[in-house]
């Protein structure tokens, strides 16, 4: 048996680890843009990353580093992705962390990561400037969160302390940053987590990705796959302490509620929307059907609406490749009647009900295709107004 219980302050709980936020003057106003996070001891780590084929200069760095390797340092930069910039980007990374050695000399194997504009290259020496301001001993959760924010419009973070039947404990803490370009297809996200669970590297590798399928894959804003992307383990097993069920749950707890928090969050939204897909014919084309509808525009546009046009939900499943029939398909808004074979009219009635559903902040469509036993469970938000303001000044 173990206990889960939330804890306040995000990464400062976990032993061993320290971080903090600093501006560098890529943001206005004195935001926190450039941020570290580091442990005394070299870490195992385990990464997901983004599908996309132009994956980010920061990505490529990592990428470069032998199976297995430990790290000891984590820096992450807000406002340029660092991204299409050729193998002078990768140069760039090695000549920020020529700069912070002089500061840090016990740096191993960093790594960066990095968020913002495509396509240009980082302003090297206005950064390293930013490693004067760095209190390496520092806990602050907070300004790290804030740091690696761009368009978000809140923090995201989080901590779960893990108690064991026998009165031993570990932490798990993880911050995340996500309100736009959000199809994570991993593998804008990044999140970096972190843990003094004594759990081995084996695990990490295991657990992670299996997480992640189940959160930050299962969630849509806009539908674009970031070339960013990238999800972090980190693990210094200070702590002595590790089982792994109760591991796994705090992980899928940890990455299920943050991956909320980036639909939550999407550029402009007002609604978060769960999309159950069950009685599909596989678990891949109940996953498909599923991110289809959050993926969809028509739909994201209906829900922002508020029109409860099951006909966009249907045709999106029609179109998705999946096996369904119309006979045996039934649409429900939240516990609302809205589509079966016997009940194709919107009635007045249940327009109204539907419609009564589509106003709440948070609801789910259950799409029931009546064809197999498998079900799948994705996340979205609606799409209005705000969002194309949003991105159409991203650069400004």
């Amino acid at each position: 048996m173990f206990t889960i219980l939330p804890v306040k302050n995000g990464l400062d709980n976990v032993s061993g680890f320290f971080c903090q936020g600093v501006s560098a003057g890529f943001k206005p106003n004195g935001k926190e843009d450039v941020a570290f996070i580091r442990t005394d001891k070299p870490c195992d780590i385990s990464a997901v990353f983004t599908t996309n084929v132009f994956q980010a200069a920061p990505i490529k760095h990592y990428l470069r580093y032998p199976k297995g390797f430990q790290t000891n340092f984590i820096l992450m930069n807000a406002k340029n992705a660092n991204a299409m910039t050729g193998a002078e980007g990768i140069k760039d990374i090695e000549t920020i962390f020529e700069n912070l050695k002089i500061k840090f000399p016990h740096i191993e194997n960093p790594i960066m990561s990095s968020t913002g504009v495509i396509g240009c290259r980082l302003n090297v020496e206005k950064l390293s400037l930013a490693f004067d301001k760095f209190d390496f001993l520092a806990k602050n959760s907070h300004s790290t969160a804030s740091a690696i924010m761009t368009t978000d419009s809140f923090k995201k973070e989080i901590c779960l302390k893990v108690e064991l039947e026998n009165g031993e404990f570990f932490h798990i803490a993880a911050i995340c940053k996500g309100a736009g370009m959000i199809n994570p297809a991993m593998a804008t996200m990044l999140c970096f987590i972190l843990t003094d669970a004594d759990i081995p590297k084996v695990d990490m590798d295991t657990l992670l990705p299996k997480a992640v399928e189940l959160s930050f894959n299962a969630v849509s804003v806009d539908g674009d796959t970031s070339t960013n992307d990238t999800v972090f383990l980190m693990s210094n097993q200070q702590s002595g302490n590790y089982d792994k069920e109760a591991f796994r749950e705090a992980l899928n707890l940890i990455t299920k509620e943050l991956s909320l928090m980036l639909v939550k969050d999407g550029e402009g939204a007002t609604k978060l929307v769960a999309f159950e897909v069950s009685g599909a014919k596989s678990i891949h084309e109940a996953q498909v059907a599923a991110k289809a509808l959050s993926n969809s525009l028509l739909v994201k546009t209906a829900l922002f609406g508020e029109d409860p046009n099951w006909g966009r939900i249907a045709s999106t499943i029609g179109a998705s490749g999946v096996t369904c029939n119309e006979e045996t398909l039934v649409i429900h808004y939240d516990n609302v009647l809205i589509y079966s074979n016997t009940h194709r009219s919107l009635d007045a009635e249940t327009e109204k009900k539907a419609a009564a559903v589509m106003k709440k902040d948070s609801f789910k469509i259950h799409c029931e295709l009546g064809v197999g036993a498998f079900s799948f469970t994705a996340y979205g938000c609606d799409l209005g107004h705000e969002y194309v303001k949003i991105n159409a000044d991203y650069r400004t």
